[in-house]
């Protein structure tokens, strides 16, 4: 079967706003963050670029998901998402490095900053990250949309805190609230980009779905009626809210005509148990050598050229 991703008008408008707001933010941040003096500043408009390159690899992965599946790419572009939240996390740490190392230079040589105009441009930010990070809530079921969404809620919060520090060096005149500041913004980058590197991690090695449990889907699919063993069992995710599955079902012998039922009864009890809706059922009347559940692949030169066997059961 051939996937198509359908198309969503709605959140290509929303990340086109995001990126015109994020582009006019970075711009004022970095200004009135060097005017200030204000590492905090200048590592928000750090972190708005990185918004900025987020936004815009989202909205291109959104386009290419819409793209229909052709014979060169049977699955679509559904995992283009998944990649550019990768990306997008990966980029995330390696700025939260730049920042911390700043914020710990600044440690020993402090520089006087100007605490007003912090909070003045921090407000705007908050504004601005707070309405982004609301428009992107509704789609953050994707875990690309999810990425950039971390994003925005992560600068919200900081943008919140260098509010809090602009207000505390106004009153106390410590300069190294602002490096210190700019540390706390540093880990909230690193903490929200970790659960997305591991999540699109696990979708790219082809592992299990979170929400799916390999034993409840065996359990699920030995109690079908007529099915007698389940083995080379494989679960993995096609984009971030589609799933696969490939199995081996052992049966007992019986013309080809009166399999449909069986194979009819899996197909719904992964549809309405596991929302998995796109399978691959080999039917077989006796057992395949497997490890670990799994069948191992046989060697290339034992393959020849005439000996493959197509007996496997395509549901879709």
């Amino acid at each position: 079967m051939h996937m198509v991703a359908s198309p969503n008008r709605k959140m290509q408008r929303v990340l086109k706003l995001s990126m015109a707001l994020t582009a006019a933010y970075v711009l004022a941040t970095f200004y009135f963050g060097v005017r200030a003096h204000s590492l905090a500043l200048i590592s928000e408009a750090g972190h708005n670029v990185s918004d900025l390159l987020a936004i815009l690899l989202s909205f291109a992965a959104v386009y290419f998901q819409t793209r229909p599946a052709t014979d060169q790419k049977t699955f679509g572009y559904q995992r283009a998402g998944v990649l550019a939240a990768f990306v997008n996390a990966l980029t995330l740490i390696v700025l939260a490095a730049w920042i911390a190392l700043s914020a710990i230079h600044r440690l020993y040589a402090p520089v006087t900053v100007q605490p007003r105009m912090m909070m003045v441009v921090a407000a705007a930010g908050v504004l601005m990250n707070g309405a982004i990070a609301g428009l992107l809530w509704k789609f953050s079921g994707d875990v690309n949309i999810r990425s950039v969404f971390l994003h925005m809620l992560g600068d919200t919060l900081s943008t919140a805190a260098v509010i809090a520090g602009g207000a505390a060096i106004l009153f106390t005149g410590i300069m190294w609230i602002d490096p210190v500041l700019s540390l706390i913004i540093a880990g909230m980058i690193v903490w929200s980009s970790i659960t997305i590197v591991r999540e699109t991690l696990n979708i790219l090695l082809e592992g299990t779905p979170r929400a799916v449990s390999l034993g409840q889907v065996r359990t699920a699919l030995s109690a079908v009626p007529g099915v007698l063993d389940v083995h080379d069992l494989h679960v993995w995710s096609l984009g971030s809210a589609s799933h696969a599955l490939a199995s081996h079902v052992t049966i007992a012998e019986m013309p080809v005509s009166e399999c449909s039922s069986i194979l009819d009864a899996i197909n719904c009890a992964l549809r309405d148990r596991f929302h998995i809706t796109h399978t691959t059922i080999q039917f077989e009347i006796r057992g395949c050598e497997t490890t670990h559940g799994c069948s191992a692949p046989p060697a290339l030169e034992a393959v020849g050229p005439h000996d493959h066997h197509h007996g496997h059961s395509h549901s879709h």
